[in-house]
């Protein structure tokens, strides 16, 4: 009887051991057998609790070649992860920081190990943050078009404010433009300027243009011209004017006076017949006769500013009786 009962309760052993010997198989492929697979990753440097009064000067690398391992289906879900690698600096102070990288310092799943990652070290260099204002100055070369000068030019904006690190902002006090060429202008343009900035600057506010105004204006002489006629206006019959010319003293285009053959004719007097005093004066009026393509004239004096005006009756004129 005990060989029959040895006999019956074989087959049930058997088989319980068989169930565990199948789990253990595939918890072995699951767990351990799954294939094993070898990537590098670049994995972020993440700057955080960094102080409001501080920044960071220097360049470094922004992130960390990282050879990995793992199974293959934890390997293709951490391609799906935004894995960084963390930097507390919420206890710095301005100087050099050295960050250590080892493969305590990156937050990967269990189950993944780091084989080896490049930089093992990151170094920042902490100054105070520093916020200043810098003017921006125009740089030119080359001479305007002969008879003409460089007026001025405005810029828009005509200064920066850059919030930087101070052991680059104390380097200078303005901001300068690329060359502007003005050779030969012979008149008033607007460009868009570059500036020149030094590579810190650079890196701190990136390529940066300015609108320019460039105002030539043309070179002016002061002259007295005589001998410029007066013209009676509204009389309604003849009348004579004494004297019958006038003299100013006025400002000029310099490229005007050379191309103008007699210099009365840039400008017209007149007398108006409804302006008569009793004593038959009249005032007198001038103005400097507007050239497209140049500058206006500007009456500085003239003489006489007063004229004696008598009608004139049968071809003669008649005797001011206030005269006599």
């Amino acid at each position: 009887m005990k060989r029959f009962k040895l006999f019956r309760n074989k087959p049930k052993n058997w088989l319980l051991k068989l169930i565990s010997l199948t789990l253990a198989i595939m918890l072995w492929y699951f767990v351990v057998g799954e294939d094993q697979v070898d990537i590098n990753i670049q994995v972020p440097v993440e700057i955080i609790n960094l102080p409001a009064n501080l920044t960071i000067s220097n360049q470094y690398k922004k992130d960390i070649e990282v050879a990995v391992r793992g199974p293959r289906s934890m390997i293709q879900e951490l391609r799906n992860r935004n894995i960084t690698r963390p930097v507390d600096l919420a206890n710095a102070q301005p100087g050099t920081v050295v960050i250590k990288n080892d493969e305590n310092s990156i937050p990967l799943p269990r189950g993944i190990t780091i084989q080896r990652l490049q930089p093992t070290n990151i170094t920042l260099l902490l100054d105070e943050l520093l916020q200043k204002r810098f003017p921006i100055t125009p740089v030119t070369e080359g001479e305007p078009a002969s008879g003409y000068t460089l007026h001025k030019i405005y810029l828009d904006p005509d200064h920066l404010t850059i919030s930087g690190p101070r052991s680059i902002l104390e380097e200078s006090d303005e901001l300068n433009t690329y060359v502007i060429d003005i050779s030969n202008l012979n008149r008033s343009t607007t460009l868009q300027v570059h500036l020149n900035l030094e590579p810190d600057f650079f890196d701190l506010i990136g390529e940066t243009v300015v609108s320019a105004r460039i105002e030539v204006h043309e070179k002016m002489t002061e002259q007295t011209v005589t001998n410029i006629p007066i013209n009676v206006r509204d009389a309604s019959s003849p009348v004579l004017v004494e004297p019958d010319t006038v003299s100013v003293r006025a400002r000029i285009p310099e490229n005007l006076v050379k191309d103008t053959p007699e210099p009365a004719m840039l400008f017209r007097a007149s007398v108006s017949s409804r302006d008569v005093g009793d004593d038959g004066k009249m005032p007198v009026t001038v103005n400097g006769v507007n050239v497209p393509g140049h500058e206006p004239i500007t009456i500085l004096s003239m003489t006489p500013d007063h004229v004696i005006v008598s009608p004139v009756e049968n071809g003669k004129p008649q005797p001011d009786k206030t005269r006599q």
